[in-house]
């Protein structure tokens, strides 16, 4: 078991999830690339970097995250999550450092009726989902000392460039211009806090549990109209929220219906921290009001 500090390396360190981690990941030298300061698909920089650091580990969150604009921007998604992951994992080979690959649940088709464990199969329905999962394939054919960790849903303090602001912030803000709301009830996942996450990374980190896939998001599972009433509850916002369907909805991208994720690899070594996402939300909501 590790426990002294280690150094890492975060990619996408000025993303939502990025700037988590250095909020969380306190008792380790970290390292942040930000993408103005070194793109991941600049592969000669990328392995110049890391060797040059000599990480520990390197925790690559850097992805195109929009799913709907991934679907209509295919050959840019699949650059950057699957080609971007390629190149991180062959940099991290070469110098021999534990690397973790932020994944998805989108990997999934969501015809599962139970949660989906590590080991089920695969089958995304849109670019992003695709992209992701080809991220995922490179690098385990690449490096073998790497922690593929899929993840849902995130939401966290810091900004999220790639969509704007997140579900929470778009509920919220939304609120405040209408006396009404739709939100689709029949796509059912896991809400994750960026801050939870980290801090089950950081365990991950200290504990070195067998190399593979893990899945992590908080327990528990709602859908998104579910997500939105608990939001206005826990706040004490009244608005009327009404049900529709993804179908109605009519995004761009098809996402899964339901692509809850069980935590069995970690809760497998003993290491699943983390909570209820109702718990995780109300935690979420009172660090961003301030009460």
């Amino acid at each position: 078991m590790t426990t002294k500090p280690s150094s890492i390396v975060v990619f996408g360190a000025d993303g939502q999830f990025g700037m988590a981690l250095q909020d969380i990941l306190t008792g380790h030298r970290i390292h942040p690339l930000t993408y103005k300061e070194l793109d991941v698909l600049d592969q000669p920089r990328v392995a110049e970097r890391l060797s040059r650091i000599n990480p520990d580990w390197v925790i690559n969150a850097a992805a195109l995250t929009n799913v709907d604009w991934c679907e209509e921007n295919d050959i840019k998604a699949f650059q950057v999550n699957a080609l971007g992951a390629r190149y991180v994992a062959e940099s991290c080979r070469a110098i021999d450092a534990r690397m973790i690959q932020i994944s998805t649940d989108y990997v999934f088709d969501g015809t599962k009726d139970t949660a989906y464990l590590e080991d089920d199969a695969t089958a995304p329905l849109n670019v992003y989902g695709i992209s992701k999962l080809a991220g995922e394939l490179y690098v385990r054919n690449s490096h073998a000392r790497h922690y593929i960790v899929r993840t849902s849903g995130l939401y966290g303090l810091h900004p999220c460039w790639g969509k704007g602001r997140n579900f929470v912030e778009a509920m919220l803000d939304l609120s405040k211009e209408r006396n009404e709301l739709r939100v689709v009830s029949d796509e059912i996942l896991t809400p994750t806090f960026t801050d939870d996450l980290a801090q089950q990374l950081g365990v991950l980190i200290n504990t070195e549990p067998p190399y593979g896939v893990y899945h992590a998001t908080n327990n528990g599972e709602c859908s998104w109209y579910e997500f939105a009433k608990t939001i206005f509850e826990i706040v004490g916002v009244t608005i009327e929220v009404e049900k529709t369907t993804a179908a109605e909805w009519n995004a761009p991208a098809t996402r899964p219906s339901r692509s809850v994720l069980k935590n069995a690899a970690l809760q497998s070594a003993g290491i699943d921290r983390m909570p209820d996402w109702k718990d995780a939300l109300g935690r979420y909501l009172s660090k961003k009001l301030g009460h």
